[in-house]
């Protein structure tokens, strides 16, 4: 006898337990399918230490998404470096912040050519970024740091930055490539 799927409400660290607040939550609904689908919301403090959490939970979805490895190594310093961005600049290196990380999957309707992927937005209480000023440095100049906002442009699909209810968004998605979309269609 076959058992029923599991539904995973909550699974994850009180913020009252251990040196790094972290809440972790999952959700599969049974007999829905839909677009996007939320993998995990992350809820922590700015506090660089918390950082290889968040990209062990990275690592694990992109994992679980089936991307490359190339990819999901890209995945994972994109949002290392927009998270070391958000305490550095908008919490100017202050510690115990709000920092919202929330991760979806991104499906393709059926019949459709848009691919699935994995969509990344991260929320911040800190100072307005400057749009304009969101461009990093030159390539061909010689220097250490600026190069963050060139990588995850570069590693990213999408990179859209935006300001909504006094809070500094940041919307990143990577597309599966078209091999590992299809082995996804073909139960591989």
């Amino acid at each position: 006898m076959a058992s029923s799927p599991r539904r995973v409400d909550r699974v994850g660290v009180s913020p009252s337990m251990g040196r790094f607040p972290l809440m972790l939550i999952k959700h599969r609904r049974k007999g829905t399918r839909a677009r996007p689908e939320l993998l995990l919301s992350l809820h922590l403090q700015s506090n660089p230490d918390a950082l290889c959490l968040v990209r062990a939970a990275m690592q694990r979805a992109t994992e679980m998404l089936r991307f490359e490895e190339a990819d999901s190594r890209a995945i994972v310093r994109s949002v290392d470096e927009a998270l070391a961005n958000v305490i550095r600049h908008a919490y100017k290196g202050q510690n115990g912040l709000p920092i919202e990380v929330t991760c979806r999957r991104l499906r393709a309707r059926k019949g459709s050519r848009e691919p699935n992927g994995l969509e990344i937005v991260l929320t911040d209480s800190g100072a307005p970024a400057d749009l304009k000023k969101l461009k990093g440095r030159p390539l061909g100049e010689i220097r250490p740091g600026g190069l963050g906002l060139h990588f995850m442009k570069e590693s990213m699909d999408v990179v859209e930055f935006s300001r909504k209810d006094g809070k500094n968004v940041l919307r990143m998605v990577k597309y599966l490539a078209p091999s590992n979309f299809e082995e996804k269609l073909g139960g591989k």
